[in-house]
Parts: structure tokens; C-alpha cells; sequence
């Protein structure tokens, strides 16, 4: 079977600058440490270095206290977090700045504990190594009824199997150092989370034979590559409306420089999916803005839909990037491009490196019809003004928030109305905008931006979270409050599940209405505001800013029934679908 024709998806793939990351290891280190052969503990830590991994959260636990006690020794920085759910999310943000993040918890009680914020790495695709401690193999022999255990001492791995891209027991010193490899590069490879299951009398145990990691990398076939460039070029060519469609993806595998150098050298305009948002400057001539359906601006909606040739790169089309499925894409028009998948119109090709099409795509020779962008298909600059007595509505808090983003903020967002108001937000650097656009997990921004802080202190998370969701994580403040950081909290209150509401009325959307403000006074430090009207929220905007030395939590007062332009605009146009 010819690879143009083959109905199977291509194999994911890591990119370029992925293999030279991994291809950062001393062999000598890897082998030996200080003349002293490697313990199973030792070498984890050592490749944990390798690839870069300067932070670690979770919280300790009998099970995997010795770990513990040798990455507090390394050069490893242990973060510790309120809940073990929080050291994932935490770790999640840290991978989406950093490029990888780890996370260490004790065996069933943590490891479990995991497994939301885990599956949203994984259906997001941000590479986490979960660690787990577990029962020492000497313990197991009798099968006894040890704490924390569930049903049987493989459950927990049985459950991670499900939501990771590979699994390992380290208990063997024989195979435990390739494990470890295997896992690692899986990470970083597939851009998904790996788990590591430590038995604690494992930890110590050393090397059998000196082991030397294996950094070969998978190549493309090199006819299936030359044939999918020939019928992406012949596509292109042949197109008068082409438009790019970036996704999560190109930041995931590093390759924005290569696709802003497509787009520029042929002059095709780009947009970026909600999941994908920031992946390439908003400010950039070319960008249009967040393509979501009826989410996003009619304007880009119909710019898009109209294009004769849509190349996807990096992205993945769910029901939250298509805006509730009310956009439409003809497939036989398409190029979509992912780590899992290749598809030119509809042929399918297989053993295509993502990373090798997109770069190789950039270099092709072709001819290009420059389509033009009609001003209001660019995202538009509205002039902005306080009405200092009137009611802060969500459209003018999502204008106000606008105003204060600069090159050194990055805005996490979490689930609801604080997502889909995100979307007419002006990301004007790259990679400063993180949020669950995908899995959707309420919780996910509070502890994530933690993460992104660890991985970058110079940034400054511009935090939009819901009433609900605040709830849910709001405790992992304190730890930013340890550790110095300066987020801005901004809550919207608008006393309970307002996304929900749309779907359908019922007590059930009601929460219990907190002073979020007063967080502040329960964690022992930051500064609280509360906010109701315009003139309230522009005092506590400049306020928060100013303190740079220590976080910020406003809570402002919306009307249960106010939502954001981006959700409007769904409901405008659902309605007449429906």
C-alpha cells in the first residue's frame, strides 16, 4: 500500500528541537556520578537533570520518603503543594512554560489523587513524569493488607496505564534503568505524561552493569515525507483563499519560528485555535485571531471558512476549538498536520515526523496567491473608557483585563466564562496564555499558574478564574504566598455556574457566596479587593499592580446572568441553528 493512500494515522513523533533537548545527556554522568555506580534513585534524579527538569512538586509520604530525602539533596527544587491534584496542575503549568515538568507523590492516596489533573495533561498534550513511591517488592511477598493499598498492589499503575503514554515498576535493577529511558523519551517524544512507580526498598538498589542511555530518535520515511510535501504544495498552488490554522501543537514541539516562517515567506494569513491561543504574536500583520466557530469573530469565522486551502498545523479540532461545532471545515480542503496525524485532503499519510513536514513545508518552493485581509477581519483596537459608578459588566472586565497585559504577564485561565471571554484578549508575546481549553477541568488556573511562575519567576500570571472553580484550588495560594510570587486573582463571582445556566436553570448552579477577598487574611499575606463598580475595578487593577511583591486576589461582583461577547455570540447563534 502506497503511503498517500493508507487509511491509518501517522505514529506521533517528537520534533527537532525536542531530539537535540534529549540528546542533552553526559554519558559519563549517566553511567557514573562522583565515581560512585548509580542507585535506581540516583539515576531517575540524574535524568530528570538531563532533560532539563529544574523544579519538582507534590507532597511526601512513607511510601516514597527516601526519594525524597535524595531529591532534596540534588539540585532539584521540591515544590510542595496543599493537595496532590494541585501538584499536577501545578506540574501541567510548568511543562507548558518550562517544556517538561515532574511530579513526586506517595503510593494510591497521592497517586490517585493525581489523576484528574493528569488526564488533563494528557488530553491536552503537556509532558509530565509522574512519580510515584509504592510498598518495597519484600513487602508484597505475603500479600498483606499495607496502607494505602486498593485492591491489588498493581491498581494504581493499572489506572495511570490509562492515562499516560507509558508506565513502568521500577523493581528490578536489571531493566529499571531502560525503564526509565523508555518513559523519559516517551515524555518528551509524544509530549504526553509517562508514570514511574518506585517501590521503596527499590530506591537504593544499584546497577547491575554499567548502562548507557540509548538517544537514537525515529526519522521520517523519507518517500512518504517527499510525497505528502508534493500534494500539500500542489494543494497550496492551486488555492486562492489559503489560510493558517496554528494549534497547540506548534508550541508544544517548537516550532513557531517555522511556522511564522511559512506564513511570512508566502504572505498566507494565520489564526490560532482557543487550546492554541498565543502560539504565534496577536499583534503579527498576518494573524487574524482565535478561530472557534461562532465563539470566535464573525468576521474571522467567515474569513476562514471561505479559504479554498486550510492548513492546520498542530492542531486538534474538538468541540470546544469548533466553538460547540458550529464551524465548518470541507475536509477535502484541508492539510491537517499533528504529532498523530497527517492528512492532505483525503489522503492519509503514515511515518511522517511532524516536526519534519512543518519544517521541511517552510523550504518548499512554491506560488503563493497573497490574499488580502480586510480590516475588520484583524482584531480590532476598541477605544476604552471607565464609567467610574456603573456596574462592572463581564465585557468591560474582559476590556479592562485587556489594558494590563504586557510582555512580562502571562494569563491562565480556568473553566467557564472566564475561558470563552479570554478569547477577545490581545496575547501579544508567545506562549502567555495557558488554559484547559480542551479537557475543560475546573481548578486547573490557580495551581497552574503557580507552575508557570516556578518555571518562569519573571513572569507575572494574570489569573481569571470562576467563582466555582476558586473554590475548588483556591488554597494553593498560600504556597505562592511561600514562595514569594505575585499573582493577580481575578475572580469572577457571578454566585455560581453561570456556563452551566445557559444549559440548563436549576438550584444545582448555585454556590455559596465567599468573601474571596478575604482569602488574604486565612493565608497570612497578599492584598484583598473587593470590586462592584467600574471606578472599584480600576482602583484594584492599579493597586494589585503596583504590589509587585506579593499576590493579589479581586473579587468582582457580576450578575449571574451577565456573560462574556465570546459566549454571546454562541447562544446568538446556536439559538438560530436550533
Amino acid at each position: 500500500m502506497s503511503a498517500r493512500k493508507s487509511t491509518t494515522s501517522s505514529r506521533p513523533a517528537s520534533s527537532s528541537k525536542s531530539r537535540v533537548a534529549a540528546k542533552q545527556v553526559s554519558r559519563s554522568k549517566a553511567e557514573k556520578q562522583n565515581g560512585k555506580v548509580h542507585t535506581i534513585g540516583s539515576y531517575l534524579i540524574q535524568r530528570l537533570q538531563d532533560y532539563g527538569v529544574t523544579d519538582l512538586f507534590g507532597i511526601p509520604g512513607d511510601f516514597v520518603l527516601q526519594f525524597y530525602g535524595m531529591l532534596e539533596e540534588s539540585p532539584i527544587r521540591v515544590v510542595g503543594t496543599t493537595r496532590e491534584d494541585n501538584a499536577g496542575y501545578a506540574a501541567d503549568g510548568y511543562a507548558r512554560v518550562h517544556g517538561l515538568g515532574a511530579v513526586c507523590v506517595t503510593y494510591c492516596v497521592g497517586g490517585l489523587s493525581l489523576c484528574n489533573s493528569i488526564a488533563g495533561a494528557y488530553a491536552e498534550k503537556s509532558p509530565v513524569i509522574v512519580i510515584s513511591g509504592a510498598p518495597g517488592m519484600s513487602e508484597r511477598a505475603k500479600d498483606p493488607l499495607l496502607h494505602h493499598r486498593v485492591k491489588d498492589f498493581h491498581t494504581q499503575r493499572d489506572v495511570f496505564d490509562k492515562i499516560t503514554v507509558a508506565t513502568a515498576l521500577l523493581d528490578n535493577p536489571m531493566t529499571a534503568f531502560q525503564e526509565i529511558d523508555r518513559c523519559l523519551e516517551a515524555c518528551v517524544r509524544f509530549k504526553r505524561p509517562v508514570y514511574l512507580e518506585l517501590p521503596r526498598d527499590c530506591v537504593h538498589k544499584q546497577a547491575v552493569i554499567p548502562h548507557v542511555p540509548d538517544d537514537s530518535q525515529p526519522v521520517s520515511d523519507e518517500h512518504a515525507l517527499r510525497e505528502s510535501l508534493a500534494e500539500a504544495k500542489e494543494l497550496i498552488e492551486a488555492s486562492k483563499k489559503p489560510v493558517i490554522i496554528a494549534g497547540v501543537e506548534v508550541h508544544r514541539f517548537g516550532l513557531r519560528e517555522e511556522v511564522l516562517g511559512f506564513a511570512e515567506k508566502f504572505k498566507i494569513p494565520m489564526c490560532a485555535t482557543i487550546l492554541g491561543k498565543s502560539v504565534v504574536s496577536e499583534s503579527h500583520p498576518l494573524y487574524l485571531g482565535v478561530y472557534e466557530g461562532a465563539m470566535g469573530r464573525s468576521e474571522v469565522q467567515k474569513y476562514v471558512e471561505e479559504s479554498d486551502c486550510v492548513i492546520l498545523l498542530g492542531t486538534f479540532m474538538t468541540d470546544i476549538n469548533l466553538g460547540i461545532y458550529t464551524a465548518h471545515l470541507d475536509p477535502g480542503k484541508c492539510i491537517y498536520a499533528t504529532s498523530e496525524k497527517l492528512r492532505i485532503s483525503y489522503h492519509h499519510f503514515h511515518d511522517v515526523i511532524f516536526s519534519d513536514f512543518v519544517t521541511a513545508l517552510e523550504k518548499q518552493k512554491m506560488k503563493v496567491v497573497k490574499r488580502k485581509i480586510p480590516d475588520n477581519v484583524r482584531p480590532q483596537q476598541l477605544e476604552f473608557k471607565v464609567k467610574p459608578a456603573q456596574p462592572v459588566s463581564t465585557k468591560h472586565l474582559f476590556e479592562s483585563i485587556n489594558q494590563i497585559l504586557t510582555d512580562e504577564t502571562v494569563v491562565v485561565t480556568d473553566v467557564g466564562d472566564c475561558l470563552f471571554g479570554s478569547v477577545d484578549l490581545m496575547i501579544n508575546t508567545h506562549t502567555k496564555f495557558l488554559s484547559p481549553a480542551y479537557y475543560t477541568s475546573m481548578g486547573f488556573a490557580i495551581p497552574a499558574s503557580l507552575g508557570a511562575q516556578v518555571a518562569n519567576q519573571r513572569l507575572r500570571p494574570i489569573v481569571l478564574v470562576g467563582d466555582g472553580a476558586f473554590q475548588m484550588t483556591c488554597l494553593e495560594l498560600s504556597t505562592a504566598l511561600k514562595l514569594g510570587f505575585n499573582p493577580i486573582v481575578i475572580v469572577l463571582n457571578n454566585k455560581g455556574y453561570t456556563t452551566e445556566r445557559f444549559l440548563q436553570e436549576g438550584p444545582f448552579n448555585d454556590i455559596p457566596d465567599w468573601k474571596y477577598h478575604n482569602i488574604t487574611d486565612l493565608i497570612g499575606g497578599g492584598w484583598g479587593f473587593e470590586v462592584s463598580t467600574e471606578g472599584d475595578l480600576e482602583k484594584a487593577l492599579k493597586a494589585a499592580l503596583a504590589n509587585k511583591d506579593s499576590l493579589s486576589v479581586i473579587n468582582v461582583h457580576l450578575k449571574p446572568t451577565d456573560v462574556s461577547p465570546a459566549l454571546t455570540r454562541l447562544a446568538d447563534k446556536m439559538s438560530k441553528q436550533l
